[in-house]
């Protein structure tokens, strides 16, 4: 299983941007997804999970309202669409992949067990 991450650039304030991960694979809804950042200093959090069949979604406090997880099982892709962003979420963001579980959504970082590389978020102020 491969993942690679897309999206990311530099955006203002109030802006948004739209990530993608697309990911290899022949199961792929059988996958629970999940987007994770990590800003300098600080250690890596959860976002965002969506269970293999997308009925279910989980966010992250600081995200919720303001981004949303969704997915293509067609397509082998699972996006984050980020709105209203803020210098606090200025990050580089990965996206995981749970291939042992679909019909949930998991918060830990240890319930991912396929990470892609990152993109990295520039929210300037």
């Amino acid at each position: 299983v491969q993942l690679q991450a897309s999206g990311g650039g530099l955006v203002q304030a109030g802006g948004s941007l739209r990530l993608s991960c697309a990911i290899s694979g022949r199961t792929f809804s059988s996958y629970s997804m999940g987007w994770f950042r990590q800003a300098p200093g600080k250690e890596r959090e959860f976002v965002a999970s969506i269970s293999g069949s997308g009925r279910s979604t989980y966010y992250a406090d600081s995200v919720k309202g303001r981004f949303t997880i969704s997915r293509d099982n067609a397509k082998n892709t699972v996006y984050l669409q980020m709105n209203s962003l803020n210098s606090e979420d200025t990050a580089v963001y990965s996206c995981a992949a749970n291939t042992l579980a679909y019909t949930s959504v998991y918060s830990r970082i240890s319930d991912y067990d396929y990470w892609g590389q990152g993109t990295q978020v520039t929210v300037s102020s």
